[in-house]
């Protein structure tokens, strides 16, 4: 017998990730639970790591890189004192130090990682190194020299302090890491650190106080998950939206540039709707639209 498909279901599911549980298997409980088709994540979660983690189904997979270029805002805190060799709590210390940092010494080397930086993901980190990734690499005892990738931080604050600890709050782009800045931070302070609790509080358009809670997740529950999906526009939120004429829908969802009404700049990345819904997302050429990728509704 052939595998069962499943449904042709589309749209958004915002999940609460819990703590000990991957983003993978986030996204595949959700897929089980709803018997959807497709299924996608858009930005990956620590194991550790709680808060947000939109979940794609069907046609809303075609929108996951409009979410994973967006901004995103962590709440974490940070372990003065040691170094370990995962930059989070899970890891092996590495090295300690007495040294603690007042919380004016704290926000005065904040600056330094605001704006257009350049981090060091950690070892343990799903980069790829020559077609593998870091973390297989770290665990078989590899040592590695990651390069430095830009990030952009638009905010991080410091939110509470006490003598071993520092709450933040992070808002960031995209392939930013949470531990890096932890571990940098503890380094230039020269107290050492590491993150003890991280919480992805919102990414782009989607805020955890939407959210579903992981465990009541279920196939017994699926009515109610499905009532919980946000439509896939939700993800287009940021970028500017066009209606398609009729003839221009058609064309459009042929694979061909369709007439639009609405203005846009010359080549700027648009998503494009008729009286159905969603047709495309597309780069916007003076009156008609060159379809990028075509929802199939």
């Amino acid at each position: 017998m052939g595998r069962k498909k499943g449904r042709d279901i589309s749209g958004w599911l915002v999940v609460d990730k819990p703590a000990g549980v991957t983003s993978t298997a986030v996204v595949a409980k959700v897929r089980w639970a709803l018997d959807a088709k497709k299924a996608g994540h858009a930005g990956t979660l620590d194991p550790d790591a709680t808060g947000v983690l939109a979940v794609a189904l069907g046609e809303a997979t075609k929108t996951v890189s409009t979410i994973t270029d967006a901004l995103k805002c962590y709440d974490f805190v940070v372990n003065w004192g040691a170094e370990t060799t995962t930059d989070d709590a899970s890891g092996e210390v590495l090295q300690q130090s007495d040294t603690r940092p007042a919380a004016d010494q704290i926000r005065a080397a904040l600056p330094e990682f605001i704006g257009d930086i350049m981090q060091v993901p950690p070892a343990f980190s799903a980069v790829k190194v020559d077609g593998e990734r870091a973390y297989d690499l770290a665990r078989e005892g590899e040592e590695l020299e990651l390069a430095a990738r830009p990030l952009f931080v638009e905010s991080l604050m410091l939110t509470h302090s006490d003598a071993d600890q520092a709450r933040f709050e992070m808002v960031c782009g995209k392939g930013g890491y949470v531990r890096a800045i932890a571990r940098d931070l503890g380094r230039q302070l020269r107290c050492l650190g590491h993150v003890d609790h991280l919480r992805r509080v919102w990414s782009g358009p989607f805020d955890v106080e939407d959210a579903v809670e992981f465990a009541r997740i279920d196939r017994d529950t699926q009515d109610w998950v499905e009532s919980n999906l946000l439509p896939l526009e939700t993800a287009l939120a940021d970028l500017p939206g066009l209606r398609a004429t009729p003839e221009g829908a058609r064309r459009i969802r042929n694979g061909n540039p369709g007439e639009v009404t609405g203005m846009a700049e010359w080549g700027e990345l648009v998503w494009v709707a008729d009286a159905d819904g969603p047709v495309c997302i597309g780069r916007y050429q003076g009156g008609t639209v060159q379809p990028e990728r075509v929802f199939n509704l």
